[in-house]
């Protein structure tokens, strides 16, 4: 039997150029007809895998999140494990900025969202957490890495030195934000990180529960 010209179509590799695509050139980029002729196949040929867009677009958010690094969660002190997962998850996001507001939102009936989110309050809760501070704990971390990936600090200041003047006295060095983007954001995120976690470190030590051996 002879072989197909191009690679059989698959939920697999449907994902992958879809993350493609928005990576480059965003969601509304996204169609099944574009993504049908970037693919080498025929519009209809998409629906046999994906019944809607919103179908494709939930398994290509739950591809993403499969990257997050969740080993941590149960191995490692809690702390610890916080620590690794936030920045894995941060990383993860970052890396595919035009997803943000699809992961985001979850997770639903994603798989790998699920199996995160389990990790994330099973470690807690394992390691002495009552089961409502870990679910604040959990959700407190979402909202800070999420948020974290959502833009830049640094590049929401102009690079123009005449516009900060006696107006904005403290902001005479904003204009050299932009091009130290990357190290201030992730020390950002790092100061932030390390915040939160003492804070829950003291907000455990006075904890009443009794702690696992």
């Amino acid at each position: 039997m002879a072989r197909p010209r191009s690679p059989l179509l698959s939920r697999e590799r449907i994902v992958a150029a879809a993350i493609a695509l928005v990576d480059a050139e965003g969601l509304a980029a996204l169609s099944t007809r574009r993504l049908a002729t970037q693919l080498g196949v025929s519009g209809p040929s998409l629906y046999n895998h994906f019944a809607t867009k919103d179908d494709l677009l939930e398994a290509v958010a739950d591809a993403v999140t499969a990257q997050v690094d969740i080993s941590a969660l149960g191995a490692r002190p809690w702390p610890d494990a916080l620590r690794a997962w936030a920045t894995s998850y941060r990383r993860t996001l970052a890396e595919h900025p035009n997803l943000v507001p699809v992961v985001a939102h979850g997770p639903g009936r994603r798989p790998h969202a699920l199996r995160l989110a389990d990790a994330v309050y099973g470690a807690l809760v394992d390691a002495g957490w009552p089961p409502r501070e870990a679910t604040r704990i959990g959700a407190l971390m979402r909202f800070f890495v999420v948020g974290a990936a959502t833009g830049s600090f640094a590049a929401g200041f102009v690079d123009d030195p005449e516009l900060y003047g006696a107006d904005y006295p403290h902001l005479s060095d904003a204009h050299r934000l932009q091009a130290r983007r990357r190290e201030i954001d992730e020390a950002a995120f790092e100061t932030g990180l390390d915040a939160l976690i003492a804070g829950l470190e003291l907000r455990f030590a006075g904890l009443p529960a009794v702690r696992p051996a």
